[in-house]
C-alpha cells in the first residue's frame, strides 16, 4: 500500500493488519457488518460471501496468491504483464467480450497486481453475477495467447512504465528506496518490473507463469453484495467446481528472506523535473502475518501517533513548531506475507535543507522510544483508527478488499473482525517499545528527492 495513504486504501490496509493470536481465543469485535460466510470447494477454491443487502449490486473479486515476489528471477514484471494478458480472451469468449458485457450491463471492472497478489474485480447489478462468474471461471484455465496480441500488450506495459515510473521522479525514488531496503527479498523488485526485463517478456513466459499459478487451489473468490450464501454455493460449484486443482503449487510460499539490517542506507535521486524536493524514510518492520502477537496493531497506532493528521507528533514538530515542512506523514503497511515497511514522508518548505528535518524526525522517534505517549494522545489515535475502520464498512468494495487482501496474505476472517479490539488493547508501553525496536536507523533507507540544476551540455557540431 502506498504510504501516502489515500483514505480508502489506507483504511482497507489498516483493517487487514491484524496480528495472529497465539492464544487461539476468539477476541470480541466491534465490527458492525454481518459476519461473512466461507466455504472451500473440493478443488481447493476458498469462497467468502459478504452479505450487503442495502442495494441490488454485487462485487465479485478473485484473488490469486501470486504477485511480483513470486516471479522467476530475471523476469520481473511477469505477474503484472500476465494481468494485462488475462483480458485477451479464451476459446469460449473472444478478446473484449468480458469487458464489453460488464459495460453493457452498467457495471465496472478493474484488475491489480501487488507484491503478493493479483486480483480481478467486477461490480455489477445482482442479476448479472452468474454471467460474471462464468467469465471468470472460464479464464482461470482457458486463456489463449498469440504473439499478435502478446507483443503489442508488452509495448503497452512498457509505456505504462514510462508514464508511471520513468517520467515520475517521485515514483523513481520509491523504486530506488525499495531496492535498497530489500537486500535479498524479492520485494525489492518493482511490481511493474525493471524496464530491461519487461522488454524481453514473451508469450512463452506468460503462458508458463499462467499454467503454474492460475488454479482454484491458489485463489480466493470474494462475493460481496446483495446475495445469500445458499444461492452462491451452487453457482460457484457449477462454474468453478469442474476445474481441477494444480497440485504442484506449494501450500506455503517460501521466499529468500532479509538478513539482519546492519547499517542505515541513503538514496539520492536528482532530476530536472522535480518541482518539490522531498524526504522519505522507510524502515523494515514485520507484517501482520508474521509479527509477534500485538506488534502489528501497535505499529498502526505508532504510525497514527507520528503522522496521522495535524495533531500528530511529526506534523507538530516539523510543520507547526519549527516551520520546516509543508507536510509530514507516517504509515505502516502490514498487509504482506513477509517483512513490510513503516514509512515517513516529509515535504520541506522551499529553501529548507534536509539536515534540520532529519534532526527533528530523529528527536520525535527518540522521544517516543524513551517515554510513553500521553494517555490522551493514545486514546485519540486509537479512536480515529477504530472509527475509520467502522465507517469504511459502508463500502461494499472495501469490505471485499479487506477480506481478500487479508486472506491471501495469511490472515483469517476472525483476524479482520477483531482488529478494532486489538487496536483498543495497544498500550503506551507497547508503543514505546515498538519505536525503540523497529525505528532503529540501522533498519532504514532514507531517500532524498532533489532538483537537478546542472546545465545540459550541448553537443558540439563540427
Amino acid at each position: 500500500m502506498p504510504s501516502h495513504r489515500a483514505t480508502a486504501l489506507f483504511v482497507a490496509a489498516l483493517v487487514c493488519t491484524t496480528s495472529l493470536s497465539s492464544s487461539g481465543l476468539r477476541a470480541q469485535t466491534t465490527v458492525t457488518s454481518e459476519r461473512p460466510a466461507s466455504f472451500t470447494l473440493d478443488n481447493g477454491l476458498q469462497v467468502v460471501v459478504i452479505p450487503d443487502h442495502r442495494t441490488p449490486v454485487v462485487t465479485q473479486m478473485i484473488w490469486y496468491k501470486l504477485g511480483s515476489a513470486d516471479e522467476t528471477p530475471g523476469k520481473s514484471g511477469l505477474a503484472h504483464f500476465l494481468e494485462h494478458l488475462m483480458f485477451k480472451g479464451t476459446a469460449k469468449h473472444p478478446a473484449g467480450e468480458f469487458s464489453q458485457t460488464v459495460r453493457r450491463v452498467g457495471g465496472n471492472q478493474n484488475a491489480f497486481t501487488s507484491v503478493d497478489t493479483t486480483g480481478y474485480i467486477q461490480r455489477v447489478p445482482r442479476e448479472q453475477l452468474p454471467a460474471m462468474m462464468e467469465f471468470e471461471a472460464d479464464r482461470m484455465t482457458g486463456l489463449i495467447l498469440k504473439d499478435e496480441n502478446v507483443l503489442p500488450e508488452r509495448d503497452v506495459v512498457l509505456e505504462e512504465y514510462n508514464m508511471r515510473v520513468a517520467n515520475e521522479p517521485d515514483e523513481r525514488l520509491t523504486e530506488q528506496i525499495m531496492a535498497a531496503l530489500y537486500l535479498n527479498h524479492p520485494y525489492g523488485r518493482p511490481v511493474i518490473g525493471w524496464h530491461q526485463e519487461i522488454e524481453k517478456l514473451d508469450r512463452e513466459d506468460a503462458l508458463a507463469f499462467y499454467k503454474r499459478f492460475y488454479a482454484p487451489n491458489n485463489a480466493i473468490l470474494v462475493i460481496a453484495g446483495d446475495v445469500d450464501v445458499k444461492d452462491i454455493r451452487p453457482l460457484v460449484e457449477k462454474n468453478f467446481g469442474p476445474i481441477p486443482a494444480q497440485h504442484a503449487i506449494p501450500e506455503k510460499r517460501i521466499r529468500p528472506q532479509e538478513p539482519m539490517p546492519a547499517a542505515p542506507r541513503t538514496v539520492t535521486l536528482s532530476d530536472p523535473r522535480v518541482e518539490q524536493p522531498g524526504l522519505r524514510r522507510y524502515y523494515l518492520v514485520p507484517a501482520a502475518a508474521t509479527a509477534a502477537t500485538g506488534e502489528s496493531p501497535t505499529l498502526d497506532v505508532l504510525a497514527q501517533l507520528m503522522g496521522g493528521g495535524a495533531n500528530s507528533y511529526l506534523y507538530r514538530a516539523l510543520v507547526i513548531d519549527r516551520g520546516l515542512a509543508i507536510s509530514a506523514d507516517a504509515g505502516y503497511d502490514g498487509t504482506a506475507l513477509d517483512p513490510s515497511q513503516f514509512s515517513i514522508l516529509v515535504t520541506p518548505k522551499p529553501g529548507v535543507e534536509f539536515a534540520p528535518i532529519e534532526e527533528a524526525i530523529d528527536k520525535v522517534i527518540a522521544d517516543l522510544a524513551q517515554n510513553t505517549a500521553r494517555a490522551e494522545d493514545l486514546e485519540r489515535v486509537k479512536t480515529q483508527l477504530i472509527a475509520e475502520a467502522i465507517y469504511a464498512q459502508d463500502n461494499q468494495a472495501t469490505l471485499a478488499r479487506w477480506y481478500g487482501g487479508a486472506l491471501t496474505t495469511g490472515l483469517s476472517i476472525d483476524d479482520i473482525r477483531s482488529w478494532p479490539d486489538r487496536i483498543r488493547a495497544v498500550t503506551a508501553e507497547q508503543v514505546r517499545d515498538a519505536a525503540a525496536k523497529w525505528l532503529d536507523k540501522k533498519r532504514s533507507v532514507t531517500g532524498y528527492l532533489i532538483k537537478d540544476t546542472a546545465p545540459k551540455h550541448k553537443e558540439k557540431r563540427s
